[in-house]
């Protein structure tokens, strides 16, 4: 039985690391739990459309955690424009992310029509960006749409984009669904698929009576567990670590009633960086899939964005089996308090 890993450089190509006082606290959580290179997502407020501001927040980042390699993105906006993409591209920018209006946290400036910003595309493919897709139609009660089948309906438009823009590399982020990961697979190589650590254990059963499972895309059935974990078993390089770790302060996930008032609506994110890459070598080992560890976690997501680590950059786990178990709060400044994701349970790896 293994007891020991040794992985080249992990990389998480989805983090949201937020503002102030909680970007203080999460940051540096990134290389704690494992992380060496963060694909750093943009939806800040006011939301990252220039290139100056999205490298003036890199530089923020790296105040804080200078032993991170952040890569910055741009938040598809009717700012972002082809110009705008080739200074990007100049500053070393490596994608922009599409949120449609309204499905998850920081998206109200989020797009409604995908063809008005084909130009912003063609300026993408040309100068090699990547092209994010957070995977979800808004609801529509009328069309029977709701969190529950968004990601299935969403699949026109990626079929739609990879087959206009062939040279466009595009990721279909945090998949949830087996039709989602069908369809990855069934497109050319320009296409590929983000999966999330906390997709590859929850399902809907698991989210219902906990707030801080609650996230967008939602966890659906256990088939479509299975379709993930089935995906990163095949050892498919189309299939790649995104976190999608994404803290909320406690007081948002589980908000206090108020006299004559209504709670406010639970905000969407799981919070996984702390313990990710220990996480995920315990997730894959449970569904028989830890000889994929390396390639999820490590070469996948790099070889698809381009990005080398360094020389001897590397990170060594240790098989645990009586781990302490991952901490029910995590506190910082200014009264920050942010539960973990598998908040009380142990961990089958750490870091050495």
């Amino acid at each position: 039985m293994t007891t020991e890993i040794t992985l080249p450089s992990p990389a998480d190509f989805h983090v949201h690391l937020r503002q102030g006082a909680m970007c203080e606290l999460v940051t540096p959580h990134v290389r704690q739990g494992g992380i060496h290179t963060a694909y750093v997502m943009p939806n800040l407020v006011p939301p990252l459309t220039s290139a100056d501001a999205a490298i003036a927040y890199k530089k923020e980042l790296e105040r804080i955690a200078p032993d991170v390699e952040f890569l910055m993105t741009l938040y598809l906006h009717p700012e972002v424009t082809p110009e705008e993409i080739v200074k990007a591209a100049k500053a070393g920018i490596r994608g922009v992310k599409s949120y449609p209006r309204g499905v998850t946290t920081n998206s109200n400036s989020g797009i409604e029509d995908y063809s008005v910003y084909y130009p912003v595309f063609k300026a993408m493919e040309e100068n090699g960006l990547v092209l994010n897709l957070h995977g979800e139609v808004p609801s529509d009660p009328e069309q029977n749409i709701s969190i529950l089948n968004a990601e299935k309906h969403f699949l026109k438009h990626l079929r739609q984009l990879a087959l206009d823009f062939p040279n466009l590399r595009i990721v279909l982020e945090h998949a949830t669904t087996s039709e989602a990961i069908e369809t990855v697979i069934s497109l050319p190589d320009n296409v590929a698929c983000t999966i999330t650590a906390h997709h590859l254990w929850l399902t809907i059963d698991t989210v219902a009576p906990q707030p801080h499972h609650f996230c967008k895309p939602l966890a659906k059935e256990p088939k479509d567990r299975a379709a993930l974990q089935n995906a990163i078993k095949s050892g498919s390089p189309k299939f790649f670590l995104g976190s999608d770790s994404a803290p909320h302060p406690t007081s948002s996930k589980s908000p206090a009633i108020m006299e004559q008032s209504e709670p406010s609506p639970c905000a969407a994110g799981v919070y996984t960086s702390p313990i990710l890459v220990p996480l995920v070598a315990t997730l894959l080992e449970s569904f028989g899939a830890l000889d994929k560890l390396e390639g999820y976690v490590s070469t996948n997501g790099r070889t698809f964005y381009g990005v080398s680590p360094k020389a001897g950059d590397q990170l060594k786990l240790r098989r645990v089996t009586d781990g302490a178990k991952v901490p029910g709060l995590i506190k910082g400044a200014e009264g920050i308090e942010v539960v973990p994701f598998w908040a009380g349970k142990a961990l089958g790896w750490e870091i050495v």
